[in-house]
This record gives structure tokens, C-alpha cells and sequence, in this order.
């Protein structure tokens, strides 16, 4: 099959709240198959993918990595917005590739604050918010090089020193939101109470952002398949 089957599969029953044994007993397989799907030791049929598709209630294209959107959509490039007129083909091109990421990038953004609102935790969201400030900060630095007679006027930290110290920088701030995040405190914060932290799922995403969330999927994928090809 391929490597996302088993791990999907996995996850999807584990969402449910089921255990193997329910789960087999209902697609009408033996655990014992059921098991070796999940763990990639043996490849089923393309019944058994439909079939468990349906009991899942997702696509057959989900199911396969295809596409993270569940009903199997996929985020089409002309639906995106484009409010420049590109003066040549080169230049369309280039912009739609900017109005592309931008689009994942804001409206994965958007969910993460949408999400920090509902926690209502001071300390996690200052963590977060500088995180992305530092992350932010990096990328317009190198931008602004790659013209070596722009004036570096503009910063305060020389360029030789910026990039080891923002590293170091956003290592902490990160470390300091996952302990406040796991319930502990860090940088003066109380941990974040996990009676408050709301109860979140792909389906429970897709629901609450319906037209935000195929961006977060497609930023999910995408970035995997970058984590996959370093190890």
C-alpha cells in the first residue's frame, strides 16, 4: 500500500475511541489481520480500503496520504484569491505561488490564535506570539540580504551575530510554550489548566473552521513531507 495507510488507519480507530478487537469485529476482519494492516506488515485489497473508507466516513485518497482533507478535497490553486494582475506568465506564476503559501501560512496562523483564545492564557499566548515574531524576524533578515548593499542601519544585532542568537532565542521561547502547554510553569506563567484546553480533532477543526482548515491540512502535509525526506 504505502506508509500512510497503516499510520491513518491506526490513528482514525484510536479517535473513535476503539479498541482492535472492536474495530476488526466491525470492519469483519480478525484482529490479527486488522493488526498487520495497521502496522504496514501485510497490504489489503482495494475492498478493504473502500470498505474501511466508508466505516470512517473518509476518502479512499485520505486513507492513502493523498490529500489531508478527509472528504478528500484538495486545495486548488485557482480558488485562491489574487488581487495583483501578473504582467507576464513567469510573473502569474510567481504569484500564485506567493498567494499560495501565504494563504496556508495565515490561515493556519489565524486557527492557532482562534485556539489561544478559547484557552485564554496569557503566558502561552505571549510564548507563541514571540515565537512566530522571532520566526518572522529571521526570514526578513534573509530576505534583506540577498541584496548585500542594503544598509544593515535597520538592525541593531550585527549579521554575524543574528542568526546563532535568534536560534538560541526561539529554542527557549519554544521550550518555555511546552511547559506551559503539558500544565507546568515557565517564564512567570502558570501552566495552562487542561480543564480549559478545548477538546480538538480533525472533524471538530473542519467544523468549527471550515474555510480555514483545508489550509492547516495542506501546511500539515506539506511540511511532513519535508520532516520524512531527513530521516
Amino acid at each position: 500500500m504505502n506508509n500512510d495507510f497503516p499510520r491513518i488507519i491506526t490513528l482514525l480507530r484510536k479517535e473513535k475511541g476503539l479498541s482492535q478487537k472492536q474495530a476488526a469485529m466491525e470492519l469483519g476482519v480478525s484482529q490479527a489481520l486488522l493488526s498487520h494492516y495497521e502496522k504496514g506488515i501485510r497490504e489489503c485489497g482495494l475492498d478493504f480500503v473502500i470498505h474501511i473508507a466508508d466505516y470512517y466516513n473518509v476518502s479512499c485518497d485520505y486513507l492513502l496520504g493523498r490529500t489531508p482533507d478527509r472528504a478528500g478535497a484538495t486545495l486548488k490553486l485557482e480558488d485562491l484569491p489574487d488581487n495583483t494582475e501578473p504582467k507576464s506568465e513567469e510573473e502569474g506564476k510567481s504569484n500564485t505561488l506567493i498567494t499560495l503559501n501565504k494563504k496556508l501560512i495565515q490561515n493556519s496562523v489565524t486557527i492557532i490564535y482562534e485556539i489561544l483564545a478559547q484557552l485564554n492564557h496569557k503566558g502561552l499566548t505571549t510564548e507563541i506570539s514571540s515565537y512566530l515574531m522571532v520566526s518572522v524576524y529571521k526570514m526578513v533578515r534573509t530576505v534583506y540580504a540577498a541584496n548585500t548593499r542594503n544598509p544593515q542601519a535597520m538592525f541593531s544585532v550585527i549579521p554575524e551575530m543574528y542568526q546563532g542568537l535568534s536560534d538560541a532565542l526561539q529554542s527557549v521561547i519554544e521550550a518555555n510554550a511546552r511547559q506551559l502547554s503539558s500544565g507546568k510553569p515557565a517564564d512567570g506563567y502558570q501552566g495552562v489548566d487542561a480543564s480549559s484546553a478545548p477538546s480538538l480533532s480533525p472533524d471538530v477543526i473542519s467544523n468549527l473552521y471550515p474555510d480555514l482548515a483545508p489550509s492547516l491540512y495542506n501546511l500539515i502535509q506539506k511540511t511532513e513531507e519535508k520532516i520524512k525526506k531527513l530521516t
